[in-house]
């Protein structure tokens, strides 16, 4: 893009929350729901004469993620009635929330910058259209009409599609710590939408610039990758608008991630054309403030705390905690396998005992994921315990397993769930560590290679590695390496 642009991009970001009803009557809300057309009732279908009753815990939810974004929740809040018509929408309306919301304002912190949050509302979700292309039709499942929908609306305080991304990333942490929702992009349980405009950076007389451009929107866009990769053709399509000296038409596009860019899909309509008014069937809502500190006092610890913690209690870098606060139960696998390490290792000095956390740490986020991503193991899944998990890390942080053992270890305890211990018996994988064994080991290859001996007393001592890995292959593995190369010296040194 010519850098005489620059973006201005504010966020609208839907979240359908984690309820066992829906949100104006007592309809399942299972998005599992294989079979169209089942868990629907006269409510949630807009028959005439029926009467909506709003989800309390919906509204709790809500208000749990507003104060984990430091929002106000303010006393008064209502449900509006948004106007417009759809074919997966039953009532021909929505029941949503405009001018009253249940949270207003609050923030998000991302690369360093402060993401301003205009509001979170809560309202109904729409059905499901389905199109067959076989028989040139379409179908409708309203599974998914009613269920409780959250919608985030952000400033326009972006400038990119990189802190788009790292935005809605930071939000679904948020919403799975609170377990406001599951926020899986691929079930539909979470959808972006970009507004963004272009405005050159500064005016004539050199000033910069604070007029906003031309909005346009990119909808129900399911991957913050995705949703990065619109800003960023979005933006170098306006640009190339503008210096062609075409205007930009204030539309609604959609985005096709195969052909990597957006394409029109109407003209967008204005917050008059939805006709609001105060849902007559659903009264204000008042929210005391014991109801907001007893909510506050729920709240768990959020991510950005417990990176945080993570940090300064276990003395892990910033990379490493991030990864491992991620998802909230392997942050507790995490947690729970230190402390049972910890016990095992209890008389270690502190030196020992920052190495075993780190060891363990970097077992966690490495081996340890890449088999469960190649069983497809979620970490509720597996069936390691905590108590064995800080057992081999204590193993292999005091070299009493070997790297490669423990790789080995590993996969069979997340396989059979047996002790490590018992692996490590049962396929004799325990690491020689005996000074007197390995000096015998030791003193027998420098004695069948000479020519490696003599080479090495001559300077290049990184022939060393060269002896090592021959008595690594005479102890099958099993000699520990760093005692290893300390007699190996010692006896080269003679």
């Amino acid at each position: 893009m010519d850098s005489k642009y620059e973006a201005v991009i504010g966020l609208e970001i839907h979240a359908e929350l984690k309820t066992r009803t829906k949100m104006f009557c007592s309809s399942k809300n299972d998005p599992d729901e294989k079979h169209p057309n089942v868990n629907i009732c006269p409510v949630c279908m807009g028959h005439p004469g029926t009467l909506p009753v709003a989800n309390k815990e919906a509204i709790k939810k809500v208000i749990q993620v507003g104060l984990a974004l430091n929002g106000e929740i303010p006393e008064y809040s209502q449900f509006d009635r948004k106007n417009y018509f759809y074919p997966d929408l039953p009532k021909g309306y929505q029941i949503s929330q405009y001018q009253h919301p249940l949270v207003k304002g609050g923030s998000l912190s991302i690369l360093d910058r402060i993401i301003r949050i205009t509001r979170v509302h809560l309202e109904e979700d729409t059905g499901r259209l389905i199109h067959d292309l076989k028989t040139n039709s379409t179908l409708v499942d309203f599974n998914r009409a009613g269920v409780p929908l959250m919608e985030l609306v952000t400033e326009p305080d972006f400038r990119t599609g990189e802190e788009v991304k790292e935005f809605g990333e930071r939000l679904q942490q948020i919403l799975r710590y609170v377990e406001a929702s599951d926020a899986d992009m691929e079930k539909g349980q979470m959808r972006v939408e970009v507004n963004i405009s272009l405005r050159e950076m500064f005016t004539e007389s050199g000033i910069r610039n604070q007029e906003l451009g031309t909005k346009v929107e990119i909808k129900n866009i399911n991957s913050f990758k995705f949703a990065a990769d619109a800003v960023e053709y979005e933006t170098r399509r306006q640009a190339e608008l503008l210096e062609s000296g075409e205007g930009i038409v204030q539309e609604t596009r959609g985005w096709n991630e195969k052909k990597q860019e957006s394409f029109s899909q109407r003209v967008k309509e204005g917050a008059h054309d939805y006709r609001y008014f105060p849902e007559p069937d659903i009264p204000p809502l008042s929210t005391s403030r014991e109801e907001v500190q007893h909510l506050q006092a729920s709240l768990p610890e959020l991510p950005g705390a417990k990176r945080n913690r993570f940090g300064q209690e276990y003395g892990l870098t910033a990379d490493v905690a991030e990864i491992l606060v991620r998802d909230k139960k392997f942050a507790a696998f995490f947690e729970a396998s230190t402390s049972e390490a910890l016990q095992h290792d209890r008389e270690s000095p502190e030196k020992s005992k920052k190495d075993l956390i780190k060891t363990l740490a970097s077992l966690m986020i490495g081996e340890f994921t890449r088999i469960m991503k190649e069983l497809l193991l979620d970490i509720s899944e597996v069936r390691v315990t905590p108590e064995n998990f800080g057992e081999l890390a204590v193993y292999l942080a005091t070299d009493k397993i070997s790297n490669l053992s423990a790789k080995e270890v590993l996969e069979e305890m997340i396989k059979t769930g047996e002790d490590p211990s018992d692996i490590i018996k049962k396929k004799e994988l325990w690491q020689m560590s005996d000074e007197g064994d390995l000096e015998n080991i030791v003193a027998h290859i420098v004695k069948e290679n000479p020519a490696v001996v003599e080479e090495y007393k001559k300077g290049k001592t990184q022939v060393a590695q060269f002896l090592v890995g021959q008595v690594m292959k005479e102890s099958r593995g099993k000699a520990n390496p760093k005692i290893v190369l300390k007699i190996l010296e010692e006896t080269l040194k003679q």
